[in-house]
């Protein structure tokens, strides 16, 4: 009997074929998948960048010229002082969509009593609209005859249509704090709402006011979405290429992403598009990195 018992566990343990097969059959579309759209791609633009820029057509010669005309001073497009700037912008709508969605993922999470689904259903609902006419709305709103034109000439504030508000870093930043501020809010108001309701009771039991209460438990609690959707902000807008060019206007060459579409089209020059993805794939990577060790940080934190 227990020469059975142990055959017949180590039958049980054993994976069989059909087991096998099941396993890497579910698992053979996502790595295929992945191989496909992620992995190729990258592959092919680190080769691109390292191939000679010809005349007429890419020549396959190595060599990392691409890469120094990026880091050399006065090679022409300046890409440097370029991602420089990228990186300001990136920031400052990182920073604004992090002040705007904090406030509003509390309010929903401890403020509202009734149809809280409601209230953060109404504030994603911009991710359900095409990026493309969120972006036109703004060029609309923002133009010398849009509604904030519009506005100000009927308050008597100017005299005549004011075109400083479109076709600036000023309308970039508010295209994309609108966009890219439903990505900070979900992750926030996600973590918040795990937060667990005793621990705010326990702590106004105990004496702690509002503030304190909030500053030792509701915020450390919260970081690790905020720490989520700022990174959501930050790659998105670093590499946003089409709300720069709807609404930067000629400041749109100062944004990394348009100089990277600038040489794959009119300029023709691929391994120098190429290697500037590269290095913009090589920083989002770092900052990825970064941020992961730190959610992970605060994560810890919270057991």
């Amino acid at each position: 009997m227990k020469n059975v018992n142990v055959s017949s566990k180590t039958a049980l343990q054993k994976p069989t074929g059909a087991a096998h097969f099941l396993k890497y059959g579910v698992l053979a579309p996502l790595v295929i998948w992945l191989f496909l759209f992620l992995i190729f791609p990258y592959l092919n633009l680190l080769l691109y960048s390292l191939w000679k820029n010809g005349p007429f057509a890419v020549i396959h010669e190595f060599t990392i010229a691409s890469y120094k005309k990026f880091f050399t001073p006065g090679s022409g497009t300046n890409a440097p002082g370029i991602l420089l700037n990228t990186l300001r912008i990136a920031l400052m709508v990182t920073v604004i969509s992090v002040f705007i969605s904090f406030p509003l993922a509390y309010f929903i999470n401890f403020k509202v009593k009734r149809y809280k689904q409601t209230f953060y259903m109404l504030a994603i609902v911009p991710l359900w609209i095409s990026y493309v006419m969120r972006a036109y709305s703004w060029r609309i709103i923002l133009g010398t005859n849009g509604m904030l034109n519009s506005f100000l000439l009927w308050t008597g504030l100017i005299n005549k249509p004011s075109s400083v508000f479109l076709f600036s870093d000023i309308s970039v930043i508010i295209a994309m704090v609108h966009i890219y501020t439903p990505f900070v809010l979900m992750p926030m108001y996600s973590a918040m709402e795990q937060i667990p309701l005793n621990l705010i009771e326990a702590s106004k039991d105990l004496g702690r006011g509002s503030l304190m209460t909030f500053l030792k438990i509701v915020f450390p609690l919260s970081l690790p979405g905020v720490i989520t959707g700022a990174t959501y902000a930050f790659s998105l807008s670093m590499g946003d290429y089409l709300a720069p060019s709807l609404l930067g206007g000629p400041t749109s060459s100062t944004k990394i992403a348009n100089i990277v579409q600038l040489q794959f089209g009119t300029s023709n020059n691929w391994p120098y598009g190429a290697a500037i993805g590269v290095i913009i794939l090589a920083l989002v990577l770092v900052i990825l990195f970064t941020t992961g060790r730190l959610e992970k940080h605060f994560s810890k934190l919270e057991r």
